[in-house]
């Protein structure tokens, strides 16, 4: 194990969240078309998810489409989803020989059918994979997700199956898209813009954020490194202070 690796492997973070931000100003800055920066953040993607999983990320989370992108042109909307297809198939069998477990977050419904039809497939083929698990947030909206939830609960409370005295924060993360998740430990956002853009807005509660102005098709494994040490120089209190954390007293 090289000396870069077993220092990561001493405070790993369970699970990593990404908004993978830049793919368009990549390609601008090239004088390419954006499909073009969405092809090599295709790229990036593949080698992210696997650097992760050898480092032994267990749970890692990449944003890659939102509920609010449905309203971009629609010519780079039906590129997207024929790119993301694409991957889906291509990347089936890597995740197959990585042990990946993959799966998806967010509006189903709003995805063409091709696409849900060939995720639904890579979640069956991988759904019994032990080691990382791999999520995408397509058609993704946070504040959609705690609608939904809202919703949901109050209807158990309505019918009678729920009392109202008897929600706790664990059982209202039941409710959520991520339910059987972890809460991402450390956020990464590239492109320098520095805001969640309605992710995960209960979930990154306590999370460590990381912003760095690298552009996502240029986001590669120093860079992944870099975020992880960064997380690893912090202390996470959770409201707690310091010197309890020390005495692993929380009174």
């Amino acid at each position: 194990m090289s000396n870069a690796v077993s220092r990561v492997a001493l405070k790993l973070p369970r699970h990593i969240a990404i908004i993978m931000d830049g793919n368009g100003r990549w390609a601008k800055s090239r004088l390419l078309p954006r499909i073009m920066g969405h092809r090599k953040g295709v790229e990036t993607v593949r080698d992210i998810v696997e650097e992760s999983s050898n480092l032994g990320i267990r749970f890692l989370t990449l944003f890659a489409f939102s509920a609010e992108n449905w309203s971009r042109p629609k010519t780079e909307v039906r590129s997207l989803m024929t790119l993301l297809k694409k991957y889906i198939r291509m990347e089936v069998p890597r995740m197959m020989r990585n042990n990946i477990r993959f799966n998806v977050i967010g509006s189903r419904s709003d995805l063409p059918d091709d696409v849900a039809f060939a995720l639904d497939d890579a979640r069956r083929i991988t759904s019994e994979n032990s080691g990382m698990t791999l999520t995408l947030a397509l058609s993704y909206g946070s504040r959609q997700e705690l609608l939904d939830a809202s919703r949901r609960i109050a209807a158990d409370i309505a019918e009678g199956s729920l009392k109202p005295e008897d929600l706790t924060e664990e059982l209202f993360s039941s409710y959520l898209y991520t339910t059987g998740l972890p809460d991402p430990d450390l956020l990464i956002r590239t492109s320098g813009e520095m805001r969640i853009s309605n992710f995960l807005l209960w979930q990154l509660a306590y999370a460590e954020l990381y912003f760095t102005d690298i552009n996502w098709p240029d986001f590669n494994r120093n860079e992944l490194m870099k975020a992880i040490s960064d997380f690893q120089s912090r202390e996470r209190r959770f409201g707690l202070t310091s010197d309890q954390i020390r005495s692993g007293s929380a009174n």
